[in-house]
């Protein structure tokens, strides 16, 4: 029984490749423990009700706080704080979730707190992964002069976070589309040094883009300042949430990508050594062969001269004899190491053909749901399309960018910085990508008008919120990078069409499209900047919130009373009108449409669906007929009444109710 001893190479490229499963599986793994049903909610979590509610005057001390939100919350014993009048910290319950509630948090109390206005700062984590932060105010007694400001100290948290997430975009495309353009849409690519470090380049800066925003999410949440990165309670935290298994999902995955591209790389770099060694070898086996040719006739020249025909007879039956035997001894051998050979080159050859496609196949469609499973597309509305869509969007992009960058690099450089021997063609590696280029294009702009309409909701959402307005940005840059990328596809169909092919093309015409590819590169990394400052930015569809006009006329029984309020109109804007502040204008309009001032206006804002107080509103004159409430606080979204009592008189005053929706 014969023992095949396989080449270190063999057992290496193995081990790599079932390592690189491994990591794929284990990251599978932490993807599945992001896939969870949950109830529809809407990207970036929102206050829907607090106990006591916003500006309310308590008899006595609430034993607790309750806050509820629209979607499920995280958060730590740092994540709720309360403040009495002077600003100070003080000791309060440790916060916890309500009878397994995640959308509600609760905190207890002291029970001595002495009479003023205290302020309830929280910051929570919502599903989307994104801090959402506020503060409740609450009067005991009666309200203090002052209230007491919160601060947080997160702003370069954000910052810094914001950076991550654009490095690691940057870093996915680069990894992605380079791989791809090295491996398959560039025949050379595999044994070029410069497509290769492009995309180990990109797996590195994937890799740093994720463990930053994994570092600095801690104090992102807690609202702390940079040195919370080196925190082990808050990088612990950071861990066992959903964006903590989906950042250590991406760098499993990022680790079984790179095995499986250095193996690819690998392969055909160690094929190209061998063949030029086989063709060495060839070209020593044939002179050898010659040489030998030579000798064997000029030694038959002697013997024929010296006519020692029986000698020379004696000694070529013996050379033959022993000749033949030495030579079928060695095809014996050759082929027997041949067998070998081929089986175990078979072996590998297959794992190289099925496995290594598959892991990076399973890895590309894996690596944008560590982004789209703790982002806005896994809450809000439709969520079983916005996560394919998104994935889809983020692949394709990645496939561009990185192909674009990668193309630019290693085959658009002019002629004259390579060697000769070392030019590069343009045939067939620009064909190849301005065909994927198209198909990645249609797959963006598709998902990216269902994504925009899901996420901005309405027409009038686009320029009234941040997320719109960058929206709108991010759609100029796109629409210049499509023009750039028509143009370099009619280069590519035009001169594809000519009999000497692409590599004759003038030079004038190549420098031109070298300017539109560097051009394209630019807005391409300008996209993925608008992108992951996108992603920390909230939705149109929740952010907006159409501000409320309405008109209500002067109750007759006063305008009968009051001199020149007879079929006079009260007109109210609030503006945003939800929750949190408001600001409320009041126009108290005759019917010729001029102004009709009034001795006083007062307010309350009362809730006709629920059991609260009315809660008092300050309304100051502004001008003559003009009234302001300027800091008009809505404790929770839904339907309000603001009660305005209008005194005509020092004797007569009537209210005036108007009512209006907050989201």
């Amino acid at each position: 029984m014969t023992h095949r001893i396989q080449p270190a190479g063999h057992r290496w490229a193995r081990l790599v490749t079932r390592l690189a499963v491994l990591l794929l599986l284990a990251a599978a793994g932490l993807v599945t423990n992001l896939v969870s049903p949950a109830q529809p909610a809407y990207a970036h979590a929102s206050l829907v009700e607090t106990s006591p509610v916003e500006g309310e005057v308590l008899a006595s001390p609430p034993a607790e706080v309750r806050l509820r939100f629209n979607e499920a919350v995280s958060f730590n014993e740092r994540s709720i704080q309360l403040l009495d009048t002077n600003a100070e910290k003080l000791a309060i319950g440790t916060p916890g979730h309500v009878d397994g509630k995640g959308n509600t948090a609760q905190v207890s109390l002291p029970t001595e707190l002495a009479e003023g206005t205290y302020v309830l700062a929280w910051r929570v984590t919502s599903a989307d992964s994104h801090v959402v932060s506020g503060a409740l105010t609450f009067s005991i007694g009666h309200p203090s002069a002052t209230a007491a400001p919160v601060e947080q100290d997160a702003h370069r948290a954000v910052v810094v976070d914001t950076v991550g997430r654009a490095l690691a975009f940057l870093g996915m495309a680069l990894a992605l589309g380079g791989a791809l353009f090295v491996a398959v849409l560039w025949p050379a690519g595999r044994t070029d040094r410069r497509g290769r470090r492009i995309v180990w380049s990109g797996f590195a800066v994937l890799a740093a883009g994720t463990v930053v925003v994994l570092l600095v999410q801690g104090p992102y949440a807690a609202g702390t300042s940079l040195a919370g990165v080196f925190d082990p309670d808050l990088l612990g935290a950071t861990l066992s949430t959903r964006l903590g298994h989906a950042l250590l999902a991406r760098l499993l995955i990022v680790l079984a990508l790179g095995l499986a591209f250095g193996l690819a790389v690998r392969h055909r770099s160690r094929s190209a050594t061998t063949a030029t060694a086989t063709t060495g070898t060839a070209a020593a086996t044939l002179t050898a062969t010659t040489g030998t040719a030579t000798t064997a006739t000029a030694t038959i020249a002697t013997a024929t001269t010296e006519k020692a025909a029986i000698g020379t007879a004696a000694a070529i039956g013996t050379a033959a004899a022993t000749g033949t035997a030495t030579t079928a001894t060695a095809t014996a051998e050759k082929a027997a190491t041949g067998t070998a050979t081929t089986g175990t080159a078979g072996a590998a050859g297959a794992t190289r053909r099925i496995v290594l496609p598959v892991v990076a196949a399973v890895g590309a469609v894996a690596l944008p749901l560590t982004w789209t499973l703790t982002d806005h597309a896994q809450t809000g509305v439709q969520t079983w399309l916005a996560v394919p869509a998104t994935s889809l969007h983020l692949l394709a992009m990645a496939l561009w960018l990185g192909g674009l960058i990668t193309l630019a690099a290693c085959v658009l450089i002019p002629a004259g910085r390579r060697e000769t021997s070392h030019a590069i063609t343009l045939a067939p590696a620009l064909p190849r990508f301005s065909r994927l280029a198209q198909v990645c294009f249609a797959v963006i702009a598709a998902t990216g008008v269902y994504l925009s309409w899901r996420q901005v909701g309405t027409w009038a959402a686009l320029g009234a919120t941040d997320f719109g307005r960058l929206l709108l940005g991010k759609l100029v840059v796109v629409l210049a990078v499509v023009g750039l990328a028509a143009g370099a596809r009619r280069f590519v169909r035009r001169r594809g069409r000519e009999p000497l092919g692409l590599d004759a093309a003038p030079a004038a015409a190549v420098r031109r499209l070298r300017r539109s590819v560097v051009g394209e590169i630019l807005l391409g990394v300008a996209v993925v900047s608008i992108t992951a400052v996108l992603v920390n930015t909230a939705p149109a569809r929740t952010s907006y919130a159409p501000p409320v006009h309405t008109t209500v006329p002067v109750p007759a029984a006063v305008a009968d009373s009051a001199a020149g309020l007879r079929d006079a109109s009260v007109e109210v804007t609030i503006e945003p009108a939800r929750a949190g502040s408001n600001v409320a204008d009041i126009y108290l309009t005759g019917p010729d449409g001029s102004l009709v001032a009034v001795p006083e206006i007062s307010g309350r804002l009362e809730s006709p669906d629920r059991d609260v107080p009315a809660l008092p509103v300050t309304v100051t004159a502004a001008e003559p007929g003009h009234y302001v409430a300027n800091s008009m606080s809505i404790p929770f979204p839904g339907e309000w009444v603001l009660r305005l009592d209008i005194r005509v008189s020092d004797f007569d005053e009537t209210p005036v109710r108007v009512r209006f929706t907050a989201r």
